[in-house]
């Protein structure tokens, strides 16, 4: 399962800390962020993925994310 989330983040330091989080909640997965892209996707690929719990983390830091349609 992929899912797609369109976020604000914009440093490399900043994308890599909350992989760093998503991971210790997602530890099976595979997550990285495309800066270069005008939405800042951040795609997380595993096999069971809580939408919620992504976007509320991202919060929690600070950051807006959406699933992105």
């Amino acid at each position: 399962m992929i899912e797609v989330f369109k976020t604000n983040v914009q440093e490399v330091d900043q994308s890599e800390m909350i992989v760093g989080k998503l991971l210790e909640h997602f530890p099976d997965s595979n997550i990285n962020f495309d800066l270069e892209d005008c939405d800042k996707i951040l795609r997380v690929h595993a096999s069971s993925i809580s939408k919620r719990k992504i976007i509320d983390l991202l919060h929690s830091y600070g950051f807006h994310c959406e699933v992105l349609l």
